[in-house]
């Protein structure tokens, strides 16, 4: 698929069809719990295609499973059978004097979430398929601490761009076996950045980004940068340079503002509460603030809607039904 064309595609189309980051709730159509999914190729396979046939989404993901990649440099991850894996310890507890670690070869998970992207690549119609990554300063967080990574920004900046050169060059290798796999592009996941000034966000992210960017894009294939932070308005800039294809922000924003600042030529998408409207919310809420958004951002060709992240996986069904069928009925 020439992903070029299809973000004009999906630009000129007036009856645009939603784009959620949904596939933790597909388990429960087939009473797979989180970690079985996780586990098997094969059943991702049947939650992806299970999720493209009862919504009709423009666009299928993979699973978002951002502990994947620390774990692959060593990370101890905590698991639990119906919840998403989170990073419970680093590796990285002194970044001034510790050796940096060098980029670490796939780990059984990722090469499953890979796998799992080759056997969905071509079953899902005329619709683009992305894998997921983290970006490279969540990552840093994630082998360093938050805030020690944070902290270090200013006491050690030097240590933190070799961290980050390290991930970088893993997250690349990463992309490209989705790319090899069979995907059309990658969501990026760079949620931490979210938390640094906009001067920061140039210098420990961005250029990162853009790095990955340069190395994996092409016609065919395209990078989704994703952000869910509450600064990402004044780090546009930064945001923007990154050259990715299409941009997806989270709930602690008000998308409009971003639309107005982010090139016509540009997907932006966004930015329904995956936790208080779509979790918590009941049907006739969830269409409300469906219809509340699309209002907002009509004047804008380029905008998208979806959730503003991630899809818990015990939100409800019928609120998600709710989302779809507001965004059709808004369309039409």
């Amino acid at each position: 698929m020439n992903m070029n064309k299809w973000v004009a595609s999906i630009i000129g189309d007036k009856k645009k069809k939603a784009m959620p980051i949904l596939t933790y709730p597909g388990s429960s159509l087939f009473g797979y719990t989180v970690m079985e999914t996780l586990s098997d190729s094969q059943k991702q396979l049947d939650v992806i295609r299970a999720v493209i046939k009862r919504t009709g989404a423009a666009a299928a993901f993979g699973f978002m499973d951002l502990s994947i990649e620390a774990e692959c440099y060593g990370a101890t991850i905590r698991f639990t059978e119906d919840e998403i894996p989170t990073v419970a310890e680093g590796i990285l507890y002194d970044l001034e004097k510790e050796k940096i670690p060098s980029p670490p070869a796939l780990s059984e998970r990722a090469r499953i979430c890979v796998d799992a992207i080759s056997k969905t690549a071509g079953t899902i119609g005329e619709r683009p398929l992305f894998g997921n990554s983290i970006g490279p300063f969540s990552l840093t967080g994630r082998l360093a601490d938050v805030t020690n990574i944070m902290m270090a920004c200013y006491d050690f900046p030097d240590r933190v761009e070799e961290l980050l050169n390290s991930v970088t060059d893993f997250i690349i290798t990463y992309c490209l076996e989705f790319k090899k796999a069979g995907a059309d592009g990658i969501i990026l996941a760079e949620p931490l950045a979210g938390m640094l000034s906009p001067e920061l966000a140039s210098e420990f992210s961005s250029p990162f980004v853009k790095k990955i960017v340069d190395a994996v894009a092409d016609d065919n294939f395209a990078v989704m940068y994703h952000n869910c932070g509450n600064n990402t308005l004044q780090m546009i800039d930064s945001i923007i340079s990154t050259g990715a294809s299409a941009f997806h922000f989270g709930n602690a924003v008000n998308i409009a503002d971003i639309c107005a600042k982010l090139p016509s030529d540009k997907l932006v998408l966004g930015n329904l509460d995956p936790v208080g409207v779509l979790k918590n919310g009941t049907p006739e809420t969830v269409a409300a603030a469906t219809v509340n958004l699309l209002d907002e951002c009509s004047q804008f060709d380029n905008f998208v809607i979806s959730s503003g992240c991630d899809i818990p996986p015990e939100t409800p069904w019928e609120n998600i039904d709710s989302f779809i069928k507001a965004t059709e009925y808004y369309k039409q």
